[in-house]
C-alpha cells in the first residue's frame, strides 16, 4: 500500500496545481498584501523635486510608453492635472470644464510617448485605479524640457476591484500604459536616418524660430518655460533671457 501511495502523490499534486485558479496561488504567495500595495510594487515610480527653474526630475523611474491618444498633459508646475478615464476598452479624454481651465497651457500627449510613473491609488468604493505620470524627455528625445504630468483613471465594474489579482489589473493598465522594453532613458537619439548617433559626439540641433501667429505651446516647446509672465488679459508677455514675446488672445504679435 506504501509503494501504491507514494505513486499517486504526485498525480494528485499536479491535480490540484491545474484546478487552484492562478490568482489564489499569488494570493498566497503575498499573505495580507492590499491590491494598493501589489500595484505599487510593481512600479518604480520617479521622484521630484525643486530648483531655481521649477519642478523637476530628481529620481527616475520605470518607464512606460503611452498607447492611447486624448491624454491631457500640464507643465509640472501647473496646480491642476486633467484625468482622462480608461473604462471598457476605450480612453476619454478629460472633461470640458477641465480642459477650459488649462487651455492656455496643456498640451494632448503623442501615442507613444515615454512617462515615468508618480503615484498609483486603488479606490475600491468606487472600482478605480488612477496612475499618475510625467513625461521622460530623455526617452522622448526632445531638445527642450517640458516634463508634463498627465494621469489616467482606470474605471472598472462593480465589486471587480475586491476580488480582482493583481495580474488583471495590471492587464488593463498595460492596455494603456505598458512597460518600455528595456529601451529606457538610456536609448540615443537617431539621426535622420535612423541611425544611433556615436557617443561623443555632439547632436546636431535644427533651428528654431519664433514668428508671429504661432502659439504660446509653440513658443514654449521652443523655448522651454519663460523666466516671467506678463499676463494683461488677452495681451501676455512671455520674458525670457534674451527675448520678449508677446501674445495677443494666444498667439504670437512681437519678438523682441
Amino acid at each position: 500500500m506504501r509503494v501504491k501511495l507514494s505513486r499517486t502523490l504526485p498525480s494528485l499534486a499536479a491535480l490540484l496545481a491545474a484546478v487552484i485558479p492562478s490568482h489564489l496561488v499569488m494570493a498566497q504567495t503575498a499573505p495580507g498584501q492590499s491590491l494598493a500595495d501589489q500595484l505599487k510594487g510593481q512600479f518604480k515610480f520617479a521622484k521630484l523635486g525643486t530648483d531655481s527653474t521649477g519642478l523637476r526630475i530628481t529620481q527616475t523611474g520605470t518607464v512606460l510608453v503611452l498607447q492611447k491618444g486624448g491624454v491631457l498633459g500640464t507643465p509640472p508646475n501647473a496646480a491642476v492635472v486633467c484625468p482622462s478615464t480608461f473604462e471598457d476598452g476605450n480612453l476619454h479624454a478629460p472633461n470640458g470644464f477641465c480642459k477650459a481651465m488649462i487651455a492656455n497651457i496643456a498640451r494632448f500627449l503623442d501615442n507613444g510617448e515615454r512617462v515615468y510613473p508618480l503615484k498609483i491609488e486603488v479606490n475600491l468604493k468606487n472600482e478605480k485605479v488612477s496612475l499618475m505620470f510625467i513625461e521622460c524627455d530623455s526617452c522622448n528625445g526632445v531638445n527642450q524640457l517640458s516634463s508634463y504630468r498627465s494621469q489616467v483613471v482606470f474605471h472598472f465594474p462593480k465589486g471587480y476591484l475586491e476580488s480582482a489579482d493583481i495580474g488583471q489589473v495590471m492587464d488593463v493598465i498595460n492596455q494603456v500604459l505598458p512597460a518600455d522594453n528595456g529601451s529606457g532613458d538610456t536609448q540615443q537619439p537617431q539621426d535622420s536616418q535612423g541611425q544611433q548617433q556615436q557617443a561623443g559626439q555632439p547632436e546636431q540641433a535644427q533651428p528654431q524660430t519664433i514668428q508671429a501667429g504661432q502659439t504660446i505651446d509653440d513658443v514654449v516647446a521652443i523655448l522651454g518655460r519663460p523666466e516671467k509672465i506678463v499676463n494683461l488679459g488677452a495681451k501676455q508677455i512671455y520674458v525670457y533671457k534674451d527675448l520678449k514675446v508677446t501674445f495677443m488672445n494666444g498667439k504670437v504679435s512681437d519678438v523682441q
